[in-house]
């Protein structure tokens, strides 16, 4: 590890009550029963990798985090790495939070919570494979606002079969949480609602991610990544390292880690991973380590994911001449003050913004 350390921990827990019509994350339902082995894991994971000095934030994700009961969160911070994080995350879904859930979080010294809404319909959320209705994402947030001093964030998805969007956001934003995030519906091949044969409609979830914008605004949440929005102090301190292509451990299944130039990722595959922690194996499925150009262009569209953008220095301008150059004949990004950002239109084409700074290069770039 370098002298400085890690700056954030991931840790990926993938059990779920079921999976989602849209959901392509490493997620397995019904295997709560592997839950007490796969706590013991994460801790022969962390201590494959050795002392993790410096690490300032620590990120629960999934999955559903929320499906451990009380006594499994207490046993899963116990078995994790211990060291005084600045911020705390954990992931939860309204059917599973309850208030013995959330006391063991505020002992456990969670700071921020992430809660996914998706939508605040009863009809979309059926349609989207949710278990949980409105009523019980309402309920789940006041327990929680009334359960702990921490952060309070809300995720919804736009474009969702049969969504109104502007609706759901107005009645996730009369809720006052701390950080909203708005994401469009990307689907994958294979899950069910793909399946389905439904195609999300490009130029409504446009409308709908311009309306987050400028209501988000409104409601005095700063918009601060592409997809993220937060009450000053509120932003995710976790998730700014990664944009910012700083350093992370990711323990679990599945969980990614960026350390020392290295980027690598743990398998995905459930049993796998159980057999090869116990084996005293890193359960490592791929790794990569960036250079030159390719560093750089890594560097330029993570930093391009935030609001404020990123600095340019002569090194990532130049290598990049041309792209900036036609970028900003495109009207995708702008350039002042030794920083890039994107611009608004920016903001709903970023994909083809980033796929300039993604190797293969053009030669003449």
């Amino acid at each position: 590890m370098s002298d400085a350390g890690p700056r954030g921990l991931y840790v990926h827990i993938p059990f779920c009550s079921g999976k989602c019509a849209y959901c392509d994350f490493t997620s397995f339902p019904g295997r709560a029963g592997d839950i007490p082995r796969y706590l013991a894991a994460l801790e022969a994971e962390a201590a494959l990798r050795g002392p993790l000095p410096a690490v300032e934030t620590l990120y629960i994700g999934g999955g559903t985090p929320s499906e451990l009961g009380a006594a499994q969160i207490a046993e899963l911070f116990a078995r994790l790495p211990q060291g005084r994080y600045a911020e705390v995350t954990f992931e939860a879904n309204p059917e599973s939070l309850d208030r013995d859930r959330l006391a063991a979080l505020r002992r456990a010294g969670v700071t921020r919570l992430s809660l996914g809404f998706q939508s605040l319909d009863d009809t979309v959320l059926r349609r989207a494979g949710r278990r949980h209705s409105a009523e019980a994402a309402r309920t789940a947030f006041r327990l929680a606002r009334a359960g702990g001093d921490w952060s309070l964030s809300l995720d919804l998805i736009c474009g969702l079969p049969g969504q109104d969007f502007s609706r759901d956001l107005a009645a996730a934003l009369a809720l006052a949480p701390d950080h909203l995030s708005v994401y469009g519906l990307d689907l994958h091949e294979g899950t069910p609602l793909a399946r389905s044969g439904f195609v999300p409609d490009e130029d409504r979830g446009r409308e709908m991610l311009e309306l987050a914008i400028d209501r988000i605004a409104a409601a005095g949440l700063e918009h601060y990544e592409i997809s993220n929005f937060a009450k000053p102090g509120h932003e995710s301190r976790h998730n700014l390292n990664y944009w910012g292509a700083g350093e992370y451990v990711g323990l679990g299944c599945a969980a990614a880690s960026h350390l020392d130039g290295e980027r690598s990722r743990n398998t995905a595959d459930l049993g796998e991973y159980l057999r090869q922690v116990e084996s005293g194996v890193r359960p490592l499925a791929e790794s990569e380590r960036l250079s030159g150009k390719a560093k750089l262009g890594e560097r330029a569209l993570l930093g391009l994911r935030r609001l404020a953008g990123l600095r340019l220095d002569p090194v990532l301008e130049g290598e990049f001449r041309a792209e900036w150059l036609d970028l900003e004949r495109r009207g995708l990004v702008t350039r002042h003050g030794g920083r890039a950002r994107l611009t608004r239109e920016g903001l709903f084409l970023a994909n083809e913004a980033f796929s300039s700074f993604v190797a293969p290069f053009e030669v003449n770039s």
